[in-house]
């Protein structure tokens, strides 16, 4: 089964959350979190030292068959987090990713709109199975990672860079109810 990219992007509800597609008019949102610490730590350094340089960035995603959710607090709609589904060269199923900014981590939010991708991908039969990486020092995520039922597969190195793999069956998470 593949995922079928061309589906127009779903924008996904939970109960405190909003998930819509990454836009332009997110490069406010996007300068902030990729220059936070936790991500250059523990993502990279993407050199955005501009709203300019953001616009750039979020162009050249959205020309890419990967999907990036931004994700929003229901009450407020202010932006807080990022979760990615990405199908990288060096892997052979599709990645999901997370990040948040700094006052929003500890919060539950990632695991609520984790959880929401995970359904949505599990009632639309988009995948079967999933991974994520994560460096082996960001403990944060991984627990994230286990918690949403995510198993360690093994260590690969991209570039200079050690990451662990992390894999699940999407029909094998029992736990994940219907997305609103």
């Amino acid at each position: 089964m593949s995922f079928k990219t061309d589906e127009p992007k779903k924008t996904i509800i939970t109960e405190r959350l909003v998930l819509g597609q990454l836009s332009i008019e997110n490069h406010d949102f996007i300068f902030e979190l990729v220059n936070t610490q936790g991500w250059i730590e523990f993502i990279g350094d993407k050199k955005i030292y501009s709203t300019a340089d953001a616009t750039a960035y979020i162009q050249k995603i959205n020309a890419t068959k990967n999907i990036y959710w931004t994700v929003k607090l229901k009450d407020t709609r202010a932006y807080i987090g990022l979760i990615t589904f990405i199908k990288r060269d060096y892997l052979p199923h599709y990645d999901l990713g997370f990040a948040f900014l700094p006052n929003f981590n500890s919060k539950g939010y990632g695991y609520e709109s984790t959880k929401g991708v995970l359904t949505y991908l599990k009632e639309n039969k988009a995948i079967e199975t999933i991974l994520a990486i994560s460096k082996p020092n960001n403990t944060r995520s991984i627990h994230l990672l286990q918690k949403l039922g995510f198993q360690y597969e093994k260590e690969v190195k991209n570039g200079n860079v050690t990451l662990h793999v992390y894999e699940a069956s999407i029909a094998g998470l029992n736990s994940l109810k219907k997305s609103k």
